[in-house]
């Protein structure tokens, strides 16, 4: 094949390559699609003298590869998050703190919630449920997301508290904005349903 040849066929795979990248449905195989397409351009313009053309995918591919990059960085993340093993320490700049003395009741079951909140110090009571929220747990989340949006028990503090506080508006933001944090949320959320359902169903001591 002549050397016109080769760059023509060059140019046609860098073409079916950008067909491709319609057909792809996740993100992986698609940036992974559009760094072959950029190099198949990029070879095709400079072997035929197509300047603009090889300009533009040496622009491209960096672009898509660190697109590529984020994106398999993100995974990581998210997996990270699905066995439990995610930080809080991003969210306390985004979060209002707040004191409260042993015995004060934070919320009550039944109570409209619009207030998640992160304990800091102390520890607080969940009385229906007899669970003792430690520090470093998040609070209050199940409430946000019940269709009714009350609270599923009582929340008392056990000692004097310390809180980070985030309203609703900005949960439900960060939800969408943060997929490592939004599938972190939604698994706690099953596993506190899961957990609750069993200790209602648990016999009482005798």
């Amino acid at each position: 094949m002549s050397a016109i040849g080769w760059i023509n066929l060059a140019g046609y795979v860098a073409s079916l390559l950008v067909f491709c990248t319609f057909y792809m449905k996740t993100m992986i195989p698609l940036r992974t699609v559009a760094i072959s397409s950029n190099v198949a351009f990029l070879t095709y313009g400079l072997a035929g003298h197509l300047y603009p053309v090889a300009i533009l995918h040496a622009i491209l591919l960096p672009l898509n590869l660190v697109r590529l990059r984020q994106m398999r960085s993100l995974i990581r993340r998210v997996r990270d998050a699905a066995r439990g093993t995610i930080s809080y320490e991003w969210l306390l700049p985004l979060m209002s703190h707040e004191k409260f003395h042993a015995g004060h009741v934070l919320f009550r079951a039944g109570d409209p919630a619009s207030l998640m909140y992160m304990v800091l110090e102390g520890t607080i009571r969940l009385q229906e449920l007899g669970v003792t929220v430690p520090r470093g747990e998040l609070l209050g989340e199940m409430g946000l997301f019940a269709p009714d949006h009350r609270r599923t028990a009582t929340a008392v503090c056990d000692t004097a508290v310390e809180v980070g506080v985030m309203n609703d508006e900005k949960v439900l933001q960060l939800y969408y904005q943060n997929p490592e944090f939004g599938f972190y949320l939604f698994r706690l959320v099953v596993q506190r349903l899961l957990e609750n359902e069993r200790l209602r169903k648990a016999p009482s001591p005798a």
